[in-house]
């Protein structure tokens, strides 16, 4: 069967999945700021016109996509926790989750932090904001609940923690993308996130 008529069979939900998709690979392989919306069209073998009729305009794109990085980053962190041991095993599963999620999907950091994303689209932006707030959230909850168990210190500032768990995995994610092969994002967490641990836990 002709590939085209495929292609046109698809349901308006099913091509702008598709979209998405292909975004999300051009943007780890030439910079979010750097996608035009022909890249799409090209890599799909349709026309801009073709984009245009599912998605308003580019920046309609990126905020589908950031929908659609919230949405199956939540569902993986989740799904991490929901056999976890306690609330720091929770956290220890969350956070190698995530590292395997930006490993599988490495145009992500670049979107989340993508300043010129950051500047054009206000609405992109609280988007983003809630992301990593509700994120920030969840890990402070986690912590309080460590805490009334007595598993990290009872001074332990709870969002700070969260802040800096935040930060770990940003910094992770940046030298990794500096130092290519020389610096792998998952022996890196390995040997980063027990340190975090060391700091927050209970001194017995």
């Amino acid at each position: 069967m002709n590939q085209e008529i495929i292609k046109k069979r698809m349901s308006s939900e099913e091509r702008q999945g598709e979209i998405i998709r292909v975004a999300v690979e051009l943007a780890a392989d030439k910079g979010v700021d750097s996608v035009t919306t022909q890249d799409m069209a090209d890599a799909m073998n349709l026309t801009q016109g073709a984009i245009f009729r599912h998605f308003a305009t580019k920046d309609d794109i990126w905020f589908a996509v950031i929908v659609w990085v919230r949405e199956r980053l939540m569902k993986v962190l989740d799904n991490a926790a929901a056999d976890a041991t306690d609330p720091l095993n929770a956290i220890e599963r969350m956070f190698f989750a995530h590292i395997a999620f930006i490993s599988k999907h490495p145009a992500i950091p670049r979107l989340l932090f993508s300043e010129l994303l950051h500047k054009k689209n206000g609405k992109l932006r609280q988007l983003i904001e809630g992301i990593i707030s509700g994120y920030e959230a969840k890990i402070a909850g986690l912590l309080e609940e460590a805490k009334s168990q007595s598993l990290v210190s009872a001074d332990l500032d709870s969002p700070s923690a969260a802040v800096l768990y935040i930060g770990m995995i940003q910094g992770l994610v940046m030298q990794s993308s500096i130092f290519g092969g020389k610096r792998a994002l998952q022996q890196q967490a390995e040997k980063t996130f027990p340190i975090f641990l060391h700091g927050i836990k209970t001194r017995r």
